[in-house]
């Protein structure tokens, strides 16, 4: 019987950071810390990765020079167990 392959769906997280040396994008589809993923500086100080991911609701938020920080394009959040929130990105 042939298993279904779950279909997956490219998603761009971008943050305008121009002084940062460093951007990390962190979430329930990296394991949060053990996981990071890398963001790419562009010459206009905006960083960007795009994920394949599959349809689900996914808390993220991003790490810059190592400070906390939450994406200012994201309206849905979802309080943390930190105090804070993350921000929720869904896929479907």
């Amino acid at each position: 019987m042939p298993t279904k392959k779950l279909q997956k769906y490219k998603v761009t997280f971008s943050i305008q950071a121009p002084e940062a040396r460093n951007v990390r994008l962190v979430g329930e589809f990296s394991d949060w810390e053990h996981h990071p993923i890398d963001l790419k500086k562009l010459k206009s100080g905006e960083w960007k990765a795009t994920l394949s991911l599959g349809e689900g609701k996914y808390e993220y938020r991003y790490l810059v020079d190592g400070q906390w920080r939450d994406d200012p394009h994201c309206t849905a959040r979802v309080p943390n167990a930190f105090g804070g929130q993350n921000c929720v990105c869904v896929v479907a």
